[in-house]
Protein backbone atom coordinates (compact mmCIF):
# COMPACT_ATOMS: atom_id res chain seq x y z
CA UNK A 1 0.00 0.00 0.00
CA UNK A 2 3.02 2.28 0.91
CA UNK A 3 4.32 1.80 -2.99
CA UNK A 4 0.58 2.60 -4.35
CA UNK A 5 0.25 5.75 -1.65
CA UNK A 6 3.89 7.16 -3.50
CA UNK A 7 2.74 6.48 -6.83
CA UNK A 8 -0.56 8.65 -6.06
CA UNK A 9 1.23 10.86 -4.74
CA UNK A 10 3.20 11.90 -7.92
CA UNK A 11 0.08 11.58 -9.90
CA UNK A 12 -1.85 13.90 -7.91
CA UNK A 13 0.56 16.96 -8.83
CA UNK A 14 -0.05 15.83 -12.55
CA UNK A 15 -3.54 15.92 -11.89
CA UNK A 16 -3.14 19.77 -10.21
CA UNK A 17 -0.60 20.48 -13.05
CA UNK A 18 -3.58 19.19 -15.64
CA UNK A 19 -6.52 21.49 -14.16
CA UNK A 20 -4.03 24.68 -14.43
CA UNK A 21 -2.77 23.69 -18.23
CA UNK A 22 -6.93 23.10 -18.74
CA UNK A 23 -7.49 26.67 -17.83
CA UNK A 24 -4.30 28.75 -19.65
CA UNK A 25 -5.18 27.20 -23.06
CA UNK A 26 -8.73 29.02 -22.79
CA UNK A 27 -6.87 32.01 -22.08
CA UNK A 28 -6.98 34.52 -24.91
CA UNK A 29 -3.59 35.66 -24.47
CA UNK A 30 -1.82 31.90 -24.51
CA UNK A 31 -3.92 31.33 -27.83
CA UNK A 32 -2.11 34.09 -29.70
CA UNK A 33 1.00 33.13 -28.65
CA UNK A 34 1.15 29.95 -31.22
CA UNK A 35 4.51 28.49 -29.80
CA UNK A 36 3.49 28.21 -26.44
CA UNK A 37 -0.03 27.31 -27.20
CA UNK A 38 1.06 24.41 -29.50
CA UNK A 39 3.54 23.21 -26.83
CA UNK A 40 0.27 23.44 -23.92
CA UNK A 41 -1.62 21.84 -25.86
CA UNK A 42 0.46 19.06 -26.09
CA UNK A 43 1.37 18.87 -22.58
CA UNK A 44 -2.76 19.05 -21.76
CA UNK A 45 -2.97 15.55 -24.10
CA UNK A 46 -0.06 13.77 -22.23
CA UNK A 47 -1.46 14.91 -19.03
CA UNK A 48 -5.11 13.95 -20.04
CA UNK A 49 -3.58 10.25 -20.67
CA UNK A 50 -1.96 9.90 -17.54
CA UNK A 51 -4.94 11.40 -15.33
CA UNK A 52 -7.24 8.71 -17.23
CA UNK A 53 -5.00 6.24 -15.86
CA UNK A 54 -4.91 7.70 -12.01
CA UNK A 55 -8.88 7.22 -12.81
CA UNK A 56 -8.58 3.46 -13.15
CA UNK A 57 -5.75 2.67 -11.15
CA UNK A 58 -7.60 4.53 -8.04
CA UNK A 59 -10.73 2.69 -9.02
CA UNK A 60 -9.33 -0.68 -9.28
CA UNK A 61 -7.18 -0.27 -5.88
CA UNK A 62 -11.03 0.59 -4.06
CA UNK A 63 -12.19 -2.52 -5.94
CA UNK A 64 -9.60 -4.21 -4.47
CA UNK A 65 -9.95 -3.24 -0.91
CA UNK A 66 -13.89 -4.02 -1.49
CA UNK A 67 -13.17 -7.49 -2.50
CA UNK A 68 -10.84 -8.18 0.26
CA UNK A 69 -13.64 -7.03 2.51
CA UNK A 70 -16.07 -9.38 0.90
CA UNK A 71 -14.04 -12.74 1.13
CA UNK A 72 -14.60 -12.01 5.06
CA UNK A 73 -18.50 -13.22 4.57
CA UNK A 74 -19.67 -16.30 5.29
CA UNK A 75 -21.42 -16.99 2.19
CA UNK A 76 -19.48 -19.31 -0.29
CA UNK A 77 -20.70 -17.86 -3.36
CA UNK A 78 -19.69 -14.43 -2.14
CA UNK A 79 -16.41 -15.58 -1.15
CA UNK A 80 -15.92 -17.21 -4.16
CA UNK A 81 -16.90 -13.99 -6.01
CA UNK A 82 -14.79 -11.68 -3.70
CA UNK A 83 -11.88 -13.49 -4.86
CA UNK A 84 -12.99 -13.43 -8.72
CA UNK A 85 -13.06 -9.56 -8.38
CA UNK A 86 -9.62 -9.45 -6.45
CA UNK A 87 -7.71 -11.20 -8.64
CA UNK A 88 -8.80 -9.41 -11.38
CA UNK A 89 -8.10 -6.20 -9.73
CA UNK A 90 -4.78 -7.34 -8.78
CA UNK A 91 -3.37 -8.37 -12.02
CA UNK A 92 -5.18 -4.85 -13.61
CA UNK A 93 -3.33 -2.88 -10.47
CA UNK A 94 0.31 -4.13 -11.69
CA UNK A 95 -0.76 -3.54 -15.43
CA UNK A 96 -1.57 0.27 -14.53
CA UNK A 97 1.34 0.62 -12.90
CA UNK A 98 4.13 -0.66 -15.26
CA UNK A 99 1.82 1.27 -17.72
CA UNK A 100 1.65 4.97 -15.64
CA UNK A 101 5.28 4.40 -14.94
CA UNK A 102 6.62 4.78 -18.39
CA UNK A 103 3.69 7.74 -18.94
CA UNK A 104 5.47 9.39 -15.94
CA UNK A 105 9.18 8.79 -17.79
CA UNK A 106 9.74 12.01 -19.98
CA UNK A 107 9.09 11.16 -23.55
CA UNK A 108 10.87 12.11 -27.08
CA UNK A 109 10.02 15.49 -27.62
CA UNK A 110 9.97 14.97 -31.20
CA UNK A 111 7.57 12.19 -31.57
CA UNK A 112 4.28 13.28 -31.91
CA UNK A 113 5.53 15.14 -35.20
CA UNK A 114 5.31 14.75 -38.96
CA UNK A 115 8.80 13.34 -40.64
CA UNK A 116 11.08 13.88 -43.33
CA UNK A 117 12.31 10.19 -44.83
CA UNK A 118 15.37 10.21 -46.80
CA UNK A 119 16.52 6.90 -48.33
CA UNK A 120 20.08 6.91 -50.34
CA UNK A 121 22.16 4.26 -52.42
CA UNK A 122 25.11 3.66 -50.61
CA UNK A 123 27.60 0.57 -51.52
CA UNK A 124 26.91 -1.49 -53.93
CA UNK A 125 26.24 0.55 -57.71
CA UNK A 126 22.93 -0.27 -59.53
CA UNK A 127 22.32 -2.61 -57.00
CA UNK A 128 22.17 -0.39 -54.15
CA UNK A 129 19.93 2.23 -55.84
CA UNK A 130 17.55 -0.94 -56.77
CA UNK A 131 17.89 -1.66 -53.56
CA UNK A 132 16.93 1.84 -52.42
CA UNK A 133 13.83 1.69 -54.30
CA UNK A 134 12.77 -1.19 -52.45
CA UNK A 135 13.41 -0.20 -48.93
CA UNK A 136 11.02 2.93 -50.40
CA UNK A 137 8.08 0.78 -51.32
CA UNK A 138 8.63 -0.89 -48.30
CA UNK A 139 7.89 2.14 -46.54
CA UNK A 140 5.16 3.49 -48.35
CA UNK A 141 3.12 0.40 -48.17
CA UNK A 142 3.79 0.31 -44.38
CA UNK A 143 2.65 4.13 -44.50
CA UNK A 144 -0.53 3.36 -46.22
CA UNK A 145 -1.43 0.32 -43.59
CA UNK A 146 -0.65 3.67 -41.13
CA UNK A 147 -3.32 5.98 -42.50
CA UNK A 148 -0.42 8.60 -43.22
CA UNK A 149 0.22 10.52 -46.06
CA UNK A 150 3.61 10.13 -48.42
CA UNK A 151 4.43 12.78 -50.50
CA UNK A 152 8.09 12.95 -52.64
CA UNK A 153 9.58 16.05 -52.72
CA UNK A 154 12.63 14.83 -54.65
CA UNK A 155 14.78 12.02 -56.06
CA UNK A 156 17.63 11.12 -58.18
CA UNK A 157 16.69 7.49 -60.33
CA UNK A 158 19.38 5.27 -60.77
CA UNK A 159 20.76 3.92 -64.03
CA UNK A 160 19.15 -0.18 -63.54
CA UNK A 161 16.03 1.12 -61.88
CA UNK A 162 15.60 2.15 -58.06
CA UNK A 163 16.50 5.56 -57.12
CA UNK A 164 20.39 6.98 -55.91
CA UNK A 165 18.43 9.07 -53.38
CA UNK A 166 14.69 10.16 -52.39
CA UNK A 167 13.21 12.18 -50.45
CA UNK A 168 9.84 12.37 -48.75
CA UNK A 169 7.70 14.12 -46.09
CA UNK A 170 5.33 12.10 -44.67
CA UNK A 171 2.14 13.07 -42.33
CA UNK A 172 -0.22 11.35 -39.29
CA UNK A 173 -0.03 10.71 -36.09
CA UNK A 174 3.25 9.77 -33.95
CA UNK A 175 4.89 9.58 -37.66
CA UNK A 176 8.65 11.01 -36.32
CA UNK A 177 7.80 8.58 -32.75
CA UNK A 178 7.48 5.23 -34.89
CA UNK A 179 9.60 6.27 -38.09
CA UNK A 180 12.50 7.09 -36.40
CA UNK A 181 13.55 2.98 -35.59
CA UNK A 182 14.43 3.15 -39.09
CA UNK A 183 17.67 5.57 -39.43
CA UNK A 184 20.77 4.01 -40.22
CA UNK A 185 22.30 1.27 -43.17
CA UNK A 186 20.65 -1.20 -44.53
CA UNK A 187 22.21 -3.76 -45.75
CA UNK A 188 21.18 -6.22 -48.35
CA UNK A 189 22.57 -9.79 -49.45
CA UNK A 190 21.13 -11.03 -52.82
CA UNK A 191 22.47 -12.02 -56.11
CA UNK A 192 21.46 -9.05 -58.37
CA UNK A 193 19.87 -8.97 -61.84
CA UNK A 194 22.50 -8.01 -63.64
CA UNK A 195 24.97 -11.06 -61.88
CA UNK A 196 25.78 -13.47 -64.05
CA UNK A 197 27.35 -16.57 -62.41
CA UNK A 198 24.72 -16.16 -59.31
CA UNK A 199 26.43 -14.91 -56.82
CA UNK A 200 25.33 -13.43 -53.53
CA UNK A 201 26.42 -9.84 -53.59
CA UNK A 202 26.16 -7.42 -50.25
CA UNK A 203 24.63 -3.79 -50.61
CA UNK A 204 23.37 -1.19 -48.94
CA UNK A 205 21.19 2.10 -48.69
CA UNK A 206 21.09 4.56 -45.79
CA UNK A 207 17.45 5.49 -44.19
CA UNK A 208 17.78 9.02 -42.25
CA UNK A 209 14.08 9.44 -40.62
CA UNK A 210 14.18 13.53 -39.39
CA UNK A 211 11.28 15.13 -36.96
CA UNK A 212 9.77 17.62 -39.50
CA UNK A 213 10.92 21.25 -38.14
CA UNK A 214 7.53 23.85 -37.15
CA UNK A 215 7.29 27.34 -39.04
CA UNK A 216 8.20 29.19 -34.93
CA UNK A 217 11.00 26.07 -34.20
CA UNK A 218 13.65 27.86 -36.03
CA UNK A 219 14.30 31.74 -37.04
CA UNK A 220 14.94 31.94 -41.34
CA UNK A 221 15.64 35.25 -42.62
CA UNK A 222 13.78 34.70 -46.03
CA UNK A 223 15.04 37.55 -47.75
CA UNK A 224 18.42 35.76 -47.41
CA UNK A 225 16.90 32.79 -49.79
CA UNK A 226 18.35 32.53 -53.34
CA UNK A 227 15.36 30.84 -55.17
CA UNK A 228 16.26 28.89 -58.97
CA UNK A 229 12.81 27.66 -61.12
CA UNK A 230 13.30 25.02 -63.43
CA UNK A 231 11.76 22.43 -65.46
CA UNK A 232 10.94 19.46 -63.57
CA UNK A 233 11.90 15.88 -65.17
CA UNK A 234 10.28 12.45 -66.16
CA UNK A 235 6.87 11.42 -67.02
CA UNK A 236 4.19 14.15 -66.87
CA UNK A 237 3.37 15.32 -69.97
CA UNK A 238 3.82 18.64 -71.33
CA UNK A 239 3.46 20.49 -68.09
CA UNK A 240 6.47 19.11 -67.25
CA UNK A 241 8.44 19.92 -69.80
CA UNK A 242 7.28 23.44 -70.40
CA UNK A 243 6.80 25.15 -67.08
CA UNK A 244 9.07 25.63 -64.87
CA UNK A 245 7.43 24.12 -61.33
CA UNK A 246 10.41 22.78 -59.73
CA UNK A 247 12.33 25.03 -57.03
CA UNK A 248 16.16 25.04 -55.87
CA UNK A 249 16.83 27.16 -53.10
CA UNK A 250 20.40 28.68 -51.54
CA UNK A 251 20.46 29.68 -48.19
CA UNK A 252 23.89 30.70 -46.05
CA UNK A 253 23.39 29.21 -42.40
CA UNK A 254 25.55 29.56 -40.12
CA UNK A 255 25.76 26.20 -37.42
CA UNK A 256 25.47 27.21 -33.92
CA UNK A 257 27.70 23.78 -32.65
CA UNK A 258 31.04 24.58 -35.13
CA UNK A 259 30.35 28.67 -36.31
CA UNK A 260 30.81 27.50 -39.61
CA UNK A 261 28.92 29.18 -42.17
CA UNK A 262 27.16 26.11 -44.51
CA UNK A 263 25.37 26.62 -48.35
CA UNK A 264 22.12 24.57 -47.79
CA UNK A 265 20.39 23.31 -51.44
CA UNK A 266 17.33 22.02 -51.73
CA UNK A 267 15.19 21.12 -54.42
CA UNK A 268 11.37 20.07 -54.46
CA UNK A 269 9.55 18.91 -57.81
CA UNK A 270 7.08 17.24 -55.27
CA UNK A 271 4.17 18.95 -57.53
CA UNK A 272 3.40 20.67 -60.60
CA UNK A 273 2.38 24.03 -59.01
CA UNK A 274 5.82 26.84 -58.07
CA UNK A 275 4.18 27.88 -54.70
CA UNK A 276 3.44 24.75 -53.52
CA UNK A 277 6.60 23.57 -54.23
CA UNK A 278 8.31 26.49 -52.57
CA UNK A 279 6.60 25.83 -49.65
CA UNK A 280 7.51 22.70 -49.40
CA UNK A 281 11.34 23.29 -50.03
CA UNK A 282 10.87 25.67 -47.20
CA UNK A 283 9.72 22.93 -44.95
CA UNK A 284 12.46 21.07 -45.85
CA UNK A 285 14.86 23.82 -44.84
CA UNK A 286 13.42 24.52 -41.36
CA UNK A 287 13.72 20.49 -41.12
CA UNK A 288 17.56 20.45 -41.77
CA UNK A 289 18.22 23.56 -39.42
CA UNK A 290 16.16 22.06 -36.62
CA UNK A 291 17.79 18.54 -36.82
CA UNK A 292 21.36 20.35 -37.46
CA UNK A 293 20.80 22.56 -34.31
CA UNK A 294 19.43 19.13 -32.32
CA UNK A 295 22.17 17.52 -33.07
CA UNK A 296 23.55 18.17 -29.26
CA UNK A 297 20.62 16.66 -27.84
CA UNK A 298 20.17 13.93 -29.81
CA UNK A 299 24.55 12.98 -29.09
CA UNK A 300 23.55 13.32 -25.58
CA UNK A 301 20.91 10.67 -25.53
CA UNK A 302 23.08 8.30 -27.56
CA UNK A 303 25.66 8.34 -25.11
CA UNK A 304 23.40 7.72 -22.52
CA UNK A 305 22.02 4.85 -24.23
CA UNK A 306 23.99 1.59 -24.88
CA UNK A 307 21.41 -0.18 -27.35
CA UNK A 308 21.58 2.56 -29.73
CA UNK A 309 17.86 1.59 -30.46
CA UNK A 310 16.53 5.17 -32.08
CA UNK A 311 18.85 7.36 -31.59
CA UNK A 312 23.10 7.43 -32.45
CA UNK A 313 25.22 6.75 -35.44
CA UNK A 314 22.76 7.01 -38.51
CA UNK A 315 25.88 5.39 -39.92
CA UNK A 316 25.67 2.60 -38.32
CA UNK A 317 24.18 -0.73 -39.63
CA UNK A 318 20.86 -1.47 -38.44
CA UNK A 319 19.52 -4.65 -40.46
CA UNK A 320 20.17 -7.15 -42.99
CA UNK A 321 17.89 -8.26 -45.63
CA UNK A 322 19.14 -11.76 -46.58
CA UNK A 323 17.46 -12.68 -49.74
CA UNK A 324 18.70 -16.17 -50.53
CA UNK A 325 17.35 -16.94 -46.69
CA UNK A 326 14.82 -15.33 -46.79
CA UNK A 327 15.86 -13.72 -43.44
CA UNK A 328 15.56 -10.27 -41.61
CA UNK A 329 18.16 -9.37 -38.84
CA UNK A 330 18.12 -6.07 -37.00
CA UNK A 331 21.10 -6.24 -34.85
CA UNK A 332 20.48 -3.57 -32.37
CA UNK A 333 17.96 -5.93 -30.49
CA UNK A 334 19.10 -9.09 -32.14
CA UNK A 335 15.83 -9.52 -33.62
CA UNK A 336 15.39 -12.33 -36.68
CA UNK A 337 12.41 -13.64 -38.68
CA UNK A 338 12.32 -15.17 -41.86
CA UNK A 339 9.09 -13.50 -43.53
CA UNK A 340 11.30 -11.14 -45.70
CA UNK A 341 8.60 -11.46 -48.37
CA UNK A 342 5.90 -9.94 -46.28
CA UNK A 343 8.46 -7.41 -44.76
CA UNK A 344 9.50 -6.02 -48.39
CA UNK A 345 5.81 -6.10 -48.97
CA UNK A 346 5.40 -2.81 -45.90
CA UNK A 347 4.52 -5.83 -43.36
CA UNK A 348 7.37 -4.11 -40.81
CA UNK A 349 5.09 -3.77 -37.57
CA UNK A 350 6.27 -6.52 -35.40
CA UNK A 351 9.87 -5.40 -35.97
CA UNK A 352 9.26 -2.09 -35.15
CA UNK A 353 7.02 -3.20 -32.35
CA UNK A 354 9.99 -4.93 -30.37
CA UNK A 355 12.40 -1.81 -31.12
CA UNK A 356 9.60 0.37 -29.34
CA UNK A 357 9.42 -2.88 -26.43
CA UNK A 358 13.36 -2.42 -25.94
CA UNK A 359 13.55 1.50 -26.18
CA UNK A 360 10.57 1.73 -23.24
CA UNK A 361 12.50 -1.14 -21.29
CA UNK A 362 15.67 1.31 -21.57
CA UNK A 363 13.99 4.41 -21.08
CA UNK A 364 12.37 2.84 -17.48
CA UNK A 365 16.05 1.22 -16.43
CA UNK A 366 17.38 4.86 -17.07
CA UNK A 367 14.62 6.52 -14.57
CA UNK A 368 15.12 4.21 -12.30
CA UNK A 369 18.73 4.53 -11.49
Amino acid sequence: MADNNTLLDKLDGLVSRFEEVSTLITDPSVIADQRRYVKLTKEYKELGDIVKARAEYVKCLDGLSEARELMAETDPEMREMAREEAAQCSTRIAQLEEEIKLMLVPADPQDDRNAVLEIRGGTGGDEAAIFAGDLFRMYSKYCESKGWKLSVSSYTEGAAGGYKEIICSVTGEKVYGTLKYESGVHRVQRVPATETQGRVHTSAASVAVLPEAEPFDVEINEGEIKWDTFRSGGAGGQNVNKVESGVRLRYNWRNPNTGVVEEILIECTETRDQPKNKERALARLRTFIYDKEHQKYIDDIASKRKTMVSTGDRSAKIRTYNYPQGRITDHRINYTIYNLAAFMDGNIHDCIDHLIVAENAERLRESEL
